[in-house]
């Protein structure tokens, strides 16, 4: 069974596909004007000036409600910017657009959505500021703040008990406890732990520790110096670290095998 396909094919509206457009990079703070601005006022005006045998100059000048909408205590920004162009000649950027209408009840036939190629780009401009007065008090603003580190250190003039740190904590008390219990555990008759490391080699041949101990439930010195008595610990590989019953005390059935009858005639 496939999965549902979540993304329906649409038709992409491609009547503008002949039309050039501008890709611009402003910087940060423009854009967080931009973005607080709403959509009912005027954020700046583009200038485009060519003299004779020169390269057109373009320049940008943000609106004085642009340059309003900052927050208290917030810096002042430049209001005059150049535009440096490029030519995109390597690249086939475009612009695309993406219309989602408004669920309407009363309309007769409803919209549906729209997919739609604004143009293809042609130049690249970077939005630069003049270096005057304004702008350096800006950059000095933003040298500061990244100066400023994160993490501070603070005095205190009376007890926190919120902030107190604690000897240890809950989970690693509990750990301990539970590690002490375990260290304590009873010793049973050497016999009956006998019993349980020869069924438990009827099943295995080979056994590392800890399994014995947690087949056993006797503390790991009294078990090793039981094991040392009765089996062998392996050295080398392939079973190394590995204790096995030695060769007196293994029991283990031997594979039948198959009767070779031959017959004789005389």
């Amino acid at each position: 069974m496939s999965a549902p396909n979540l993304h329906a094919d649409r038709d992409l509206d491609l009547s503008n596909s002949g039309r050039g457009v501008w890709l611009v990079k402003v910087p940060k703070y423009i854009s967080n004007r931009w973005e607080k601005a709403p959509g009912n006022i005027e954020v700046g005006k583009l200038k485009i000036s060519k003299a004779t045998g020169q390269k057109a100059q373009v320049s940008l000048s943000l609106s004085e409600s642009v340059l309003c909408l900052k927050e208290p205590g917030e810096q002042n920004i430049p209001k005059d910017h150049r535009l440096d162009v490029s030519m995109v000649t390597k690249q086939t950027l475009g612009v695309f657009s993406h219309y989602c209408p408004t669920n309407n009840p009363d309309a007769i036939v409803p919209e549906s959505e729209k997919l739609c190629l604004e143009g293809k780009i042609v130049q690249k401009l970077e939005c630069r500021p003049y270096a005057d007065n304004c702008y350096m008090k800006l950059k000095l603003e933003s040298i500061r703040k990244a100066s400023v580190p994160t993490r501070q250190l603070k005095q205190l003039d009376k007890v926190v008990t919120n902030f107190k740190p604690v000897s240890d904590h809950k989970h690693n008390i509990e750990y301990e406890e539970k590690k002490k219990a375990e260290g304590k555990k009873a010793r049973d008759d050497k016999e009956v732990v006998l019993e349980m490391i020869f069924a438990a080699f009827e099943k295995h041949q080979y056994y590392n520790i800890k399994d014995l101990v947690t087949k056993t439930r006797q503390p790991v010195v009294y078990l090793k110096e039981i094991l040392k008595e009765v089996c062998n610990y392996n050295l080398k590989n392939p079973h190394k670290n590995m204790w096995e019953l030695k060769p007196e005390y293994r029991h283990y059935k031997e594979p039948e095998q198959p009767s070779n009858s031959s017959e004789t005639t005389s």
